[in-house]
């Protein structure tokens, strides 16, 4: 949908003049599940994206509707009572209620949501949804604030209204992406650098189709695993062990909790390694670090299934391809492939023809751009009017 066609749906529905946010889903090239457990991750936001349309109400009122989902859901500012309702409005609720609790007035609101970033894809379709809310929520009220400040309310809003215990990965990527280039982010210091992308390669995202919709129990089991094995170890997070450290140590771990330790230390070393590589352009190594990553989420850290590791499997040996792995919180969701840009296309007709002989199931597949975060990339609409940060 065009964003001219989204602003006059909203005229149509809720009437007043609409301003228009954004905010991208993202990809993650390498390093997972390792940001709540304060390690390294090497995320890039991509062209899907979601697009907010919003104008102020004269109450403290806020509806939201979407034109993915049926339905319209409205709640008060001031209810301090307010509870989640396990529909999609309580991410924009909890991220409502965050900026509240920081200090920021919000003014009432009316809401329309558009997205094409796949939900329960792994490409952070909840961060899109939460950034894009914050930005329109903020825009209305007149209030500017760091996008640093915005992820930090995001993910709070995540983790405390909507009980997903994720990290911050999701959504700084939906705020600090930069155009052909990933982001580096140490998730416990916030301190991140861009990476450039070599022009060389895409970034092909496969949807397995495969909705990881109810791993939220099984995601904060995860964490539990990693926070019960950081407590053993007596350190703060197991950013702060080392492969040798934790190899000396294993006898001390429940078996599953070592396991999920295992994961997360030899993953944080994979970033790291990984960005060397990029960075001398030996995307031959980078992809072996992929495999290795696959590897570990589906047999350490438990989190693939049986589509997501024959998509990874139909993808290696592919002309052109040099790296694949899942992407996202896992359960389901897509892969990430790194393919050469003379091959994406015919990687593209290849890999939905063997998946859809394989399982009877048309996977969505989008090769895929590095794209500026929220607030920064100006849709192409000359009546849109865009939040700047």
């Amino acid at each position: 949908m065009r964003a001219g066609s989204l602003i006059e749906i909203f005229q149509e529905r809720f009437g007043g003049q609409a301003r228009l946010l954004h905010a991208p889903g993202r990809v993650n090239l390498i390093g997972e599940h390792t940001d709540y457990n304060d390690g390294f991750v090497m995320p890039a936001a991509i062209q899907l994206s979601t697009l907010a349309a919003v104008a102020a109400r004269p109450d403290r009122r806020i509806r939201v509707a979407s034109m993915n989902v049926d339905g319209e859901f409205a709640f008060d500012l001031d209810d301090r009572t307010a509870s989640p309702r396990r529909v999609w409005s309580d991410y924009v609720q909890g991220v409502a209620l965050a900026l509240e609790q920081a200090g920021y007035h919000l003014r009432g609101a009316d809401v329309l949501f558009q997205s094409d970033v796949p939900s329960g894809g792994g490409l952070g379709s909840s961060a899109a949804l939460e950034v894009s809310a914050a930005l329109a929520l903020l825009s209305v009220a007149g209030i500017q604030l760091p996008l640093l400040e915005i992820a930090r309310i995001c993910q709070k809003a995540e983790n405390e209204f909507v009980d997903t215990r994720c990290g911050i990965m999701d959504q700084f990527a939906a705020c600090f992406g930069r155009q052909d280039h990933a982001i580096l982010l140490d998730c416990r210091s916030l301190v991140y650098r861009h990476l450039p992308l070599p022009s060389s390669i895409r970034m092909v995202v496969c949807n397995t189709m495969v909705k990881h919709e109810l791993a939220a129990g099984a995601y904060n089991l995860r964490r539990a695993d990693c926070e019960m094995g950081a407590k053993i170890l007596g350190v703060p997070a197991l950013r702060d062990v080392t492969p040798a450290q934790l190899q000396r140590r294993a006898v001390e771990l429940p078996e599953q909790v070592w396991r999920r330790c295992r994961h997360v230390v030899h993953e944080n070393a994979r970033v790291e390694s990984a960005a060397d590589v990029l960075g001398a352009g030996d995307l031959g190594e980078f992809g072996r670090l992929m495999a290795e990553s696959h590897r570990s989420l589906r047999d350490d850290y438990q989190v693939s299934c049986r589509e997501l590791d024959l998509m990874v499997e139909l993808a290696v040996g592919q002309p052109g391809v040099y790296g694949a792995r899942m992407t996202g919180g896992g359960f389901g969701g897509c892969t990430v492939n790194l393919v050469a840009a003379p091959e994406a296309d015919n990687f593209v007709l290849r890999m939905s023809q063997d998946y859809r002989a394989a399982t009877g199931v048309e996977p969505a597949i989008h090769v895929c751009r590095a794209m500026p975060g929220g607030g920064q990339w100006n849709v192409p609409d000359p009546d849109a009017v865009i939040l700047r940060r």
